[in-house]
């Protein structure tokens, strides 16, 4: 692993420590301050759109302008926005803060093509993946401290311990180095959004968001299911999400060595598991289960960029990154409220809807695919090729 992803990895586990110690809680947090669940979902899916919109300028500038000055404004912008929801004296103030926060999404773009310029001869999926994996470790933590500080000194204690984590992590990342930028596509090729306008990829990206609608929407209202509906205390709740953290970087690592198709799949089937234990559950050991199988949702998202990259050029990669990660915000921005609403009628029918797009999702991309197995092996090969060349 390079200088570079070192300190990437750093400055993630510390990120993660900070934000699994509220993020997560953000639902219930909200619900102390007075929104139902519509409201909440409603909430949640603003700050999706706040994210979702920010995705393809992002990857449109790193192609153009160099990835390493959006990946310190996002980290700047992250602990401001902490700061604001640490001191928030009502629901409207704590809302401005969760959308600024939702809006420096962004940097997963200039930051998966980061890394995977960075990565030498290993494989976009298996970069993305470990990557990723970092980030959860931290997460491990991160929910386990945030349940224990929130029961006993409350939830806004929560968010201004995370801005101080933040704050080292930003120094961290101060330090990586930038990457030359490769703007120019190669001859006979267009760049940007137009060279990304072609059937193979606009068949992918409504694909991708077909499965992650039924990847999310059993997640965002699942702490306040178990709090309300199966009486699971904020301490456990806690340890569910440190689960989570614990699925994410175990499946990640096991699955980002398989062919990125096969092991997207997966773990699509394990948050179909997720949403059937969590439905039909009824002990701790259960859930605990349920949360483990939980971080197939980061799994899935990086092999989906990982198929996705083999379809782009790489003077193009932002842009690609930036479209991919926009449509799956998209299932991020329409999913709480759907999921706030079917919560409002019947909490239990989040998970049956889930579970019918999960398995629609399962054979609309086994059948639909536009990327197969050979694609996806040919690209790492040609890439591995030419990284030996330079």
């Amino acid at each position: 692993m390079s200088r570079d992803l070192i300190l990437v990895a750093l400055s993630l586990i510390a990120w993660g420590i900070g934000e699994g110690m509220f993020y997560y809680f953000q639902p219930l947090y909200l619900e102390k301050l007075g929104a139902d669940p519509i409201k909440i979902g409603t909430i949640l899916g603003i700050t999706g759109l706040a994210m979702m919109l920010g995705f393809l300028p992002a990857g449109l500038l790193s192609d153009r302008f160099g990835r390493r000055p959006l990946i310190r404004l996002a980290w700047i912008l992250g602990t401001i926005s902490t700061l604001l929801m640490a001191f928030a004296p009502s629901l409207a103030g704590f809302v401005a803060g969760m959308i600024i926060y939702g809006a420096t999404g962004y940097v997963t773009v200039p930051l998966n093509s980061y890394t995977t310029a960075a990565r030498g001869r290993w494989s976009v999926g298996r970069t993305i993946t470990l990557i990723s994996a970092t980030f959860s470790l931290g997460s491990i933590l991160g929910p386990l401290l945030g349940g224990w500080i929130g029961e006993r000194y409350g939830l806004e204690t929560n968010f201004r311990l995370a801005a101080v984590l933040f704050m080292v992590s930003t120094v961290i990342i101060f330090f990586i180095r930038p990457q030359p930028v490769t703007s120019i596509a190669p001859s006979g090729h267009h760049s940007g959004v137009r060279a990304l306008l072609n059937r193979r990829y606009v068949t992918y990206l409504g694909l991708v968001f077909f499965i992650m609608l039924g990847l999310y929407l059993p997640q965002p209202l699942t702490p306040n299911f178990l709090q309300n509906e199966r009486s699971v205390g904020l301490l456990q709740i806690g340890q569910l999400l440190s689960a989570r953290g614990i699925g994410v970087v175990l499946l990640n690592l096991v699955l980002g060595q398989m062919n990125a198709r096969l092991g997207m799949l997966v773990a699509q089937g394990c948050i179909a598991l997720f949403s059937l234990l969590i439905w039909l559950g009824s002990s701790f050991p259960v859930y605990m289960l349920a949360f483990l199988l939980m971080g197939g949702y980061i799994t899935a998202r990086g092999l989906a960029l990982a198929q996705g990259r083999s379809l782009v050029q790489v003077a193009n990669m932002g842009a690609g990154y930036g479209l991919m990660e926009t449509v799956m915000a998209l299932a991020i921005v329409v999913g709480p409220p759907l999921a706030g609403y079917l919560y409002s009628l019947q909490p239990e029918w989040v998970y049956i809807a889930s579970l019918g797009l999960i398995l629609a999702g399962l054979a609309a991309n086994r059948v639909y695919s536009p990327v197969r197995r050979a694609d996806i092996l040919a690209f790492e090969e040609k890439e591995r090729t030419e990284w030996t060349q330079t």
